[in-house]
């Protein structure tokens, strides 16, 4: 099943998230089909804290992957600020 998630990247203590289309079978941080977001929690100031590329999630979404809980709060946190 393919599943939407994030990757962890970044150095210790400086989280930084990628989004990504993966196998649910694969490791966290290891191969995925697509990366289509990121997520920095620790931005500050004029720093991009989260974004996605809204078209690749409708199609993933279409052809029946499934969203990751944090993921899914990400998004609908995003779409509510964006409304």
């Amino acid at each position: 099943m393919v599943v939407i998630r994030l990757s962890r990247g970044g150095a210790k203590k400086r989280p930084f998230y990628n989004i990504v289309a993966t196998d649910s079978r694969n490791r966290r941080d290891g191969r995925f089909i697509e990366r289509i977001g990121f997520y920095n929690p620790v931005a500050s100031g004029a720093a991009v804290g989260f974004s996605i590329q809204q078209d690749r999630l409708a199609h993933w979404q279409s052809v029946g992957a499934q969203l990751s809980p944090t993921v899914e709060r990400l998004v609908k946190a995003s779409a509510k600020k964006a409304a």
